[in-house]
């Protein structure tokens, strides 16, 4: 196999959408909800100095296990798990391990959904029954974090009935209010500076995250007014494509060097596998290839 998920995916259609940024940053407001795992954010890492980077190396940890080799999917979930085993959480008298499965299956719950919802309404076309294929691929992923396959929702069904579940447990503590503001007006990493002029341009990205969050969420966050979802929906569709027109190499610039090298790496292999590149790794998403699979 020359990627963790080969281009016939329904994860290559949605990973490789520019919309996943939206979605990145929507699972980070998501998961804020659930106080021990905020928690657990707030106190093992460095976030609130750089709540970009965190998503950046989501998308690090993302594009491996979707982009990358086998081994270097295996290699990145050693070194999450070995991590996750070192590090506690204090809440409330009680000390958690981030390795909790419940806080485990939360993190990667709150971001599939999220890539998959944002893809579902920025790009028409993708399916329930593609969406129930995206959640059961998305069970590979879940395994490189600890988590066993059967215990992760495969459906959209059974996704549906997990935030169900866990809405009683969620709230909106001071570190979840903080997260989202952040994530409005996000401070930018160094060797991203060279983006600061166009800031202000951030706080309608980070309004157009937040308005695509589930309206339950939105009513417990409650930092923005409501607009209709059908305006949320025509805004992302214009964000995506608008971030769909940069060509692939601009596009990277995103990323941290490592995924660069990650995804070059990527293009070498599909291309000694006889892959056509000349449209870059989107190229390879045909949509043809899902007449089978709507």
């Amino acid at each position: 196999m020359e990627t963790v998920q080969p281009p016939q995916s329904v994860t290559w259609l949605v990973h490789l959408d520019r919309s996943i940024w939206v979605g990145g940053v929507r699972g980070l407001m998501l998961q804020a909800l659930h106080p021990v795992a905020m928690r657990g954010v707030w106190q093992n890492s460095n976030f609130q100095e750089d709540p970009f980077g965190r998503l950046r190396r989501t998308a690090d940890f993302v594009g491996r296990v979707t982009f990358g080799s086998p081994e270097e999917a295996e290699e990145i979930g050693r070194r999450v798990r070995a991590i996750h085993r070192r590090l506690r959480i204090r809440h409330e008298g009680r000390t958690y391990r981030v390795d909790d499965p419940e806080l485990l299956l939360w993190v990667h719950c709150a971001e599939v959904s999220s890539y998959l919802e944002v893809a579902r309404r920025g790009r028409p076309g993708i399916t329930e029954r593609m969406a129930d294929r995206y959640l059961r691929e998305q069970r590979k992923s879940a395994t490189y974090v600890g988590l066993h396959e059967d215990d992760v929702p495969g459906s959209v069904a059974e996704m549906d009935a997990y935030f169900k579940q866990m809405r009683p447990k969620l709230q909106v503590t001071p570190e979840a209010a903080a997260t989202v503001r952040f994530l409005l007006w996000p401070r930018l990493p160094r060797e991203m500076r060279m983006l600061a002029p166009g800031k202000p341009a951030y706080f309608p990205f980070g309004a157009l995250c937040y308005y695509t969050l589930p309206a339950w969420a939105r009513r417990m966050y409650g930092v923005l007014p409501e607009v209709p979802q059908a305006t949320a929906t025509a805004a992302l569709r214009a964000f995506r494509l608008a971030a769909n027109s940069l060509p692939e190499a601009v596009h990277d610039r995103m990323f941290m060097p490592s995924t660069r090298r990650m995804l070059e790496g990527a293009r070498t292999r599909l291309a000694a596998a006889g892959y056509d590149l000349s449209r870059g790794l989107a190229g390879l998403t045909d949509p043809r290839r899902w007449a089978g699979a709507a």
